[in-house]
């Protein structure tokens, strides 16, 4: 884009950059991470129905549901009066795929003028170098930084999802969580390479943490949730999707943001077999993916030794589970990972499946309503719903199809238990 403002080197010093928000945790140690190298960072928190409606006001109703929240909530955001315009840029991811989010960065630009706000700097962040800006690099150095914390948050998500809904005193896991997060910006901002030194033992208290909330054991409907990775993660896109759950009386499964990253490099490594490339950068991948595979291991083992609590699942694992429902070479969007951990729920004792997407998500209708049949016939006692998500879809909707999952959900357990007796 010709007219595109730059975020430049002076306008790192004074400039704050509004992250939208996704994942609250992951997102609060990643930019932790990003502050320690100069950058000034703020989490949006603002959602609700103002934001659709912003999002609706400079963005064609036929967009992506996550591009209209995006950009609804920066917009949003930037017309609220808290924040200086003029020292403000915001930063969106660009997948550089075959993916629509490849084109959120435009739409923006686009909505920004339409406000009467092009001069606001956006910044891309992608792996692909498709935008550059001399104001924000992501050095090596950063990104290691980053990685390490996102896999702090998914180990803190798992845990949490694994107590919570059998805590003694409610809110107390997500006061954990909070406190932890806190603790380990803290400490990150203090002495980076002392936190990174001391990752193991970190994860070895998390884990005493968990073990030592007061709970009470009770029957729990284990449901999972996967889908276009906005709505599965994001509470504003999916009506808190989780929440919902927990308050009907289940435990909720969400696999982690890593699997997600892993599956990406994983198709430079694909792909060089299926479509032909360089074989050092396939060679390069694979370093990387053992590396990735070790520190895995670490977590699981960590986690094992100090609580009674599963690990998150090693991404090696997830992919295995594919067994043959979907090709490797299905990538777009989610792709085969989605399919892939449709599977690994299932076979982990988790058949009760919210499949989240986006409406006329091409990408995910394939690789996730369309693969339900097969799912069905692999495992019988598959129980997978599929729900949409836009500006048109109504909440009581969506509820009374995951209330519809539920009940299915329950009497297959009481079938269960009386094949047992």
């Amino acid at each position: 884009m010709e007219n595109r403002i730059e975020f430049t080197k002076d306008m790192k010093r004074d400039y704050t950059i509004l992250i939208p928000n996704m994942l609250p945790v992951h997102l609060k140690l990643v930019k932790s991470a990003f502050q320690l190298h100069g950058y000034h960072m703020e989490l949006l928190q603002n959602e609700g129905r103002s934001v659709v409606e912003t999002g609706l006001k400079y963005v064609h109703n036929d967009t992506c549901y996550p591009a209209l929240l995006c950009i609804g909530q920066f917009i949003d955001a930037l017309q609220s009066g808290k924040y200086d315009v003029h020292r403000t840029a915001l930063i969106i991811t660009q997948t550089g795929g075959g993916c629509r989010a490849s084109n959120y960065i435009f739409l923006l630009r686009k909505a920004l003028q339409k406000a009467g706000l092009g001069f606001v700097p956006v910044i891309s962040l992608n792996p692909a170098g498709l935008e550059k800006n001399s104001g924000f690099k992501v050095t090596l150095t950063l990104l290691m930084q980053a990685m390490m914390m996102i896999l702090y948050a998914d180990v803190l998500m798992c845990l949490k999802n694994q107590v919570e809904p059998y805590e003694n005193e409610k809110g107390t896991c997500a006061a954990l969580v909070d406190a932890w997060a806190n603790r380990l910006a803290e400490q990150f901002r203090l002495n980076p390479r002392a936190s990174a030194l001391r990752f193991r033992g970190n994860l070895k208290r998390i884990a005493r943490d968990f073990e030592a909330v007061p709970w009470t054991p009770a029957e729990k409907v284990q449901v999972g949730i996967v889908g276009e990775i906005y709505v599965k993660y994001s509470q504003l896109a999916n009506n808190h999707l989780e929440k919902f759950l927990l308050d009907q009386g289940c435990q909720v499964n969400v696999p982690g943001l890593m699997g997600f990253l892993l599956n990406a490099l994983d198709h430079n490594i694909d792909d060089v077999d299926l479509y032909g490339g360089s074989r050092l950068r396939q060679w390069v991948c694979r370093r990387v993916m053992g590396f990735a595979n070790h520190i895995e291991g670490v977590i699981a083992r960590a986690i094992r030794e100090c609580s009674r609590f599963n690990p998150p699942t090693p991404y090696s694992t997830t992919r295995r589970e594919l067994g043959g429902v979907l090709g490797v070479g299905c990538k777009m969007g989610e792709g085969w990972l989605l399919t892939a951990e449709m599977c690994e729920l299932i076979d982990s004792g988790v058949p009760n499946i919210v499949c989240v997407q986006p409406f006329g998500c091409l990408p995910n209708h394939i690789a996730g309503k369309g693969t339900i049949r097969a799912l069905r016939e692999k495992y019988p006692n598959a129980n997978i719903v599929p729900i949409d998500y836009d500006p048109g879809a109504t909440r009581v909707n969506q509820e009374n199809r995951l209330k519809l999952m539920l009940s299915v959900a329950r009497e297959q357990g009481r079938e269960a238990v009386g094949n047992r007796q």
